[in-house]
């Protein structure tokens, strides 16, 4: 009875068993509900904005970057952020609310003992200053050697038959213990800096403790130190104390906090960097779309270098970058009529590759137009300009898939019929169907499980799907053997009927019937003129023929003294960049 009299009036009622700590449970779930989700937000969104950004820099971009480094950008340090984001933002929030709602209460209580353990804050603000200056630098380089780790990692699993067939696993081995030894000194020399400060707050929480444990003692018994008044009871300063360990074991936790958020800011600069990188190929806001395409091609005094820190990789001189070095190409000039097959040819690193990649805009020529129709390309919107473009390069690139995913790659909303029809043209529908599931076998990354003809005429099916007005040949041919050449050049033969084609060879007998052949040397122009033509004219073009046609002792010491000169020229660029 006295139970229920106590129900009723409120005295000496019972709290429901488990109420307070579903209540807890609820409130802690609605807590990390919502920071988790947040955190996943933000972590999706950053990665998104951070890939498309990446996506839309120019071709020098990557020239200039290692995959593996990109990759960490875009996971590891993305994920970093995320971390802190779940943890960090909530626990700061909370101390802060704990630290200053126990200090206004400390105040209440007893001013002057209150600033007795406030005298810890600055001191404390001072130790995590001094973590900080020396911490951060740490955590770049620890970052940037998970870089450095990752680009490692996946040149190795890119390069791994090379690394087979050389018998350089120990080799390898070693190169990538080196890497990770180098994370581990970076990382191992941030944690020696971290668990060297976080004893520090703990100590200098644990004096200030002391410290206000001391005074208030020598108060309650000798009455007020040093000219203060008042008086302080042992209830009082007990009370106290508990307020003062409430404010300030806090306070050495916020060193976790600072601690994980430079690794946050570590990943962010990198995040930032990449979100806030130029590009040096821009589209202008009013840019022309392209239509009805007639074909006409034309190059006038374009002059064009790589960009400085590009490692000599073609790279682009647009956006702020200085050029520097020879250029690549110089004063080339040329047209092609619609619908013709233009063919060039030239030694290694004479600038054939960079010269149709500016037709594309992969690069921007530092002076000179490229033009289509009278339209220069920069003028031109990028979507129009490399979808009435088909360039089909010397080693193609199969994404993991199918092969119809593959062919269909760039005319997403192309049918099955459309997708077969243009291996049939391709010539590749007959080697598709004898795959395990047609064309819906999964080619593997790269297309590895395809032989390298197969490859290239799953290439030349997505360049027919696609249907282009310009078609561009980078060396189509050059990694197959005669046979399946001959395929394919029956498969180019037909793509190229009524485009304008410009077409780069290292056989030259894929270029003999165009109806114009330049010449590049040391990124000029040096002869131009039909295959006959050039082969009366008995210059550079009949040398190269004749090597091709193993007529070596027709060649004279000129020839070879020029390319010998050549190589040594290509190769001492490579070794000095």
């Amino acid at each position: 009875m006295a139970a229920d009299d106590g129900d009723r009036t409120g005295v000496g009622r019972r709290r429901p068993p488990g109420s307070g700590d579903c209540r807890g449970a609820i409130a802690s779930w609605l807590q990390n509900y919502g920071w988790n989700r947040f955190a996943q937000n933000i972590q999706h969104a950053l990665r998104v904005d951070a890939y498309e950004r990446m996506q839309a820099l120019d071709r020098a971009f990557f020239d200039a970057s290692r995959t593996g480094e990109i990759l960490a950008v875009l996971n590891n340090d993305v994920n970093q952020l995320e971390s802190f984001l779940t943890d960090g933002v909530s626990s700061a929030i909370r101390l802060v609310a704990l630290v200053v709602g126990v200090g206004v209460v400390m105040v209440v209580l007893n001013p002057w003992l209150a600033l007795v353990s406030l005298l810890a804050v600055p001191v404390l603000g001072a130790f995590t200053f001094l973590f900080v200056r020396r911490v951060q630098p740490k955590y770049a380089t620890m970052r940037q050697r998970v870089g450095d780790l990752n680009a490692r990692l996946e040149n190795n699993v890119g390069g791994i038959e090379v690394i087979k067939t050389e018998h350089a696993e120990a080799y390898e081995a070693d190169r990538v213990a080196a890497a990770s030894q180098s994370y581990y000194d970076a990382n191992w020399d941030a944690i020696k800096t971290r668990i060297t400060f976080f004893p520090g707050l703990s100590a200098i929480s644990g004096l200030s403790f002391a410290l206000t444990f001391g005074v208030g003692a020598f108060w309650v018994l000798q009455g007020p130190p040093l000219g203060l008044s008042g008086t302080v009871s042992p209830g009082a300063f007990v009370t106290f104390l508990l307020y003062t360990q409430q404010f300030i074991w806090p306070l050495a936790q916020f060193g976790q906090i600072v601690n994980n958020y430079q690794k946050a800011k570590a990943s962010s600069d990198r995040v930032y960097g990449l979100l806030n990188a130029e590009g040096g190929i821009t589209e202008l806001p009013d840019a022309r779309t392209l239509d009805d395409v007639a074909g006409r091609i034309e190059y006038d005094d374009v002059v064009f270098r790589y960009a400085a820190g590009d490692d000599g990789a073609e790279a682009s001189t647009g956006g702020d970058e200085t050029p520097t070095g020879d250029p690549v190409l110089r004063d080339v000039s040329f047209a092609v009529a619609p619908g013709d097959t233009v063919g060039i040819v030239g030694p290694t690193g004479s600038g054939k590759s960079t010269l149709v990649k500016l037709l594309v805009r992969l690069y921007d020529p530092e002076s000179g137009t490229v033009s289509i129709d009278g339209h220069d390309v920069r003028d031109l919107s990028l979507e129009s300009l490399r979808r009435r473009v088909g360039y089909v390069a010397q080693d193609p690139f199969l994404f993991y898939g199918t092969v119809r995913e593959n062919i269909a790659y760039g005319t997403f909303d192309a049918t099955d019929e459309d997708v077969t029809a243009a291996a049939r043209r391709a010539a590749a529908h007959e080697f598709i169907e004898n795959l395990p599931d047609g064309y819906d076998t999964l080619v593997g990354e790269r297309g590895v499980k395809l032989s390298g003809g197969q490859r290239q005429r799953v290439a030349l099916a997505r360049t027919f799907l696609k249907d282009p007005a310009i078609l561009v040949l980078d060396e189509a041919t050059s990694h197959v053997d005669t046979e399946t050449e001959a395929i394919i050049q029956r498969s180019l033969r037909d793509l190229a009927r009524d485009r304008t084609t410009v077409a780069i060879a290292h056989r030259l007998s894929t270029v003999k019937d165009a109806d114009e052949i330049l010449v590049l040397e040391g990124g000029r122009i040096v002869e131009r003129g039909t295959h006959v033509d050039l082969l009366a004219e008995d210059g550079l073009y009949a040398n190269l023929w004749r090597v091709q046609a193993g007529d070596l002792e027709e060649l004279p010491d000129s020839f070879f003294e020029a390319a010998v000169a050549r190589r040594a020229a290509i190769e001492g660029s490579s070794s000095t960049d």
